[in-house]
């Protein structure tokens, strides 16, 4: 069985990394490109870099990070925010993002998967979606969470692989930032559906609840931001935890 991931996420607003809670109320959480390395010496395995603000005027100011960051930490990293069209995706994978995520582009319209993977390959293609229950039902949002939409959570990642995403990253709106652990039934549920790797995101407060991901929601890597970001855990102790309660990580 391939080794869980643990994934630190640093949301970008300004050039600074900041951490909301259910999507809004953000606070201050250092330098972007000081946190990635030092996740790198903690032994995290990936990182995930999201301009949560993405707009024309902002996105040259990222572009400008994720050189920074790429030179800066020895472990792949995703970035997100702002791509709708494949020129996005070439810009940021040749500053030195390893792989890109894209999220409210790809539900205006689909068919950018399909480009994305065949111009760069699947693995480069993170479909990440974030989702709330109306209604006893997983609905997608878009725009960082202030819009529902039409899609249903499992129905749009199942859409997603078909049409050659590599990952799903799903974010459990209202368990974000709350610290009570995964959304794991759901999670469970988009396992069992998908045949690609699934990033859990949203709700880690301890650790706990990363062993809960892994083991009741079958996620192949957790996502996590204000835990590690105000030191509440270090990915060390994390990692260590995790092999003691029989979860196979690096």
């Amino acid at each position: 069985m391939l080794a869980k991931r643990i994934i630190p996420c640093l949301d970008v607003k300004d050039g600074t990394t900041v951490k909301g809670i259910n999507f809004v109320n953000f606070r201050d959480a250092g330098d972007p490109v000081e946190l990635g390395a030092e996740y790198s010496r903690q032994g995290a395995d990936e990182l995930v870099y999201l301009d949560i603000t993405a707009s024309h005027e902002e996105r040259k100011t990222f572009t400008e990070l994720v050189t920074k960051v790429a030179a800066n930490i020895n472990i792949p990293f995703t970035v997100g925010g702002g791509i709708n069209e494949l020129a996005d995706v070439e810009r940021l994978l040749n500053a030195g993002a390893d792989k890109i995520s894209v999220n409210s582009a790809a539900i205006h319209r689909p068919g950018l998967i399909d480009e994305i993977a065949k111009n760069f390959g699947s693995q480069v293609c993170v479909v990440a979606i974030d989702a709330n229950i109306d209604n006893n039902e997983w609905i997608c949002y878009l725009n960082g969470g202030r819009i529902p939409t039409e899609k249903k959570l499992f129905d749009w990642a199942v859409e997603a692989e078909k049409r050659g995403a590599g990952e799903i990253l799903f974010t459990s709106m209202m368990h974000d930032g709350v610290k009570e652990g995964y959304a794991n039934e759901a999670l469970s549920v988009l396992a069992d559906k998908l045949h690609i790797p699934v990033i859990a995101s949203g709700g880690a407060g301890k650790m706990e609840h990363f062993r809960d991901a892994f083991l009741t929601g079958k996620a192949d890597a957790a996502l996590a931001a204000s835990v590690f970001h105000f030191g509440e855990i270090k990915i060390s102790d994390l990692k260590q935890y995790l092999r003691n309660e029989h979860v196979n990580v690096r």
